[in-house]
This record gives C-alpha cells, sequence and structure tokens, in this order.
C-alpha cells in the first residue's frame, strides 16, 4: 500500500428508510455515525431509495450493508457483496485508508469465524477490519 493520505470510516448499515427518508440507525456503529453528524440518517436514506443497498460513499464516510432491513440477522451474501463493493472502491482511491469493524458481529449477529472467511480475500490492503468498536 502507498502512503495513506486519507481515511474514511466504513459504516455498516442496513436497507431500511423511514416514512420520513431517513435510515434506520438505531444500534452499533450506525448509531455512533447518527449522532456525531447530523443529517447523515437523512443522506443514506435518501441515497438507498435513490441508488439501493449498496456500499457508498458519503463525504469521507462509506456505508457497508450487512442487512437488508434492520430486524434482520446480517446477511452473510450481502456482506460479501459489500465486501466486493468495497474492496473496488479501495482500490480506486490507493491513498485511503478504509476502517471497517467486523461487518455483521455486532447486532448483526454473526460471529467472525462466519464473516472472515467470506470477506478477507476480498478486501485489499487498504482496507483495515478492526476488532473492537470505533469511536467515530
Amino acid at each position: 500500500m502507498s502512503d495513506v493520505q486519507s481515511r474514511c470510516v466504513v459504516i455498516t448499515t442496513n436497507g431500511t428508510v423511514k416514512r420520513g427518508g431517513a435510515c434506520v440507525m438505531g444500534r452499533g456503529i450506525a448509531k455512533e455515525a447518527k449522532d456525531r453528524y447530523p443529517g447523515l440518517d437523512m443522506s443514506i436514506g435518501h441515497t438507498i431509495i435513490t441508488q439501493g443497498n449498496h456500499v457508498h460513499m458519503i463525504g469521507d464516510l462509506c456505508t457497508f450493508p450487512v442487512k437488508h432491513m434492520y430486524w434482520d440477522r446480517a446477511d452473510l451474501e450481502l456482506i460479501k457483496r459489500s465486501a466486493e463493493e468495497l474492496s473496488k472502491i479501495a482500490l480506486e482511491n490507493p491513498d485511503t485508508l478504509f476502517i471497517l469493524p467486523r461487518p455483521g458481529c455486532g447486532n448483526g449477529g454473526r460471529t467472525w469465524e462466519e464473516v472472515c472467511p467470506i470477506i478477507e480475500p476480498i478486501l485489499p490492503d487498504n482496507v483495515h477490519v478492526i476488532t473492537n468498536r470505533l469511536s467515530i
């Protein structure tokens, strides 16, 4: 990896959008991000409505869908697709360090032993999966 010049915090999300247009971000990393960045839930909600439940760059943050609906258990196929999408973005931005909490392993109800073998071969070197919660 070349010298890192910027960083991008990756936020694990779901695809549920409330009637008012806000993405449901009520727990975990998503809640921390929503609390820190007022209006982020509306930005993500709008992006989901217009572009689907995919990985999206929103400023210096990046979404990483792990669930289709907020009440679901994390979907391993969705996590794989999100890892592929994040990988593409990360490879296009080699000077950016992407910081990803273990996707689906908190409120998603998955174990790291389930998720790691799926995403590890996909993610490039400039995506760092962290084991502890990240105060963003």
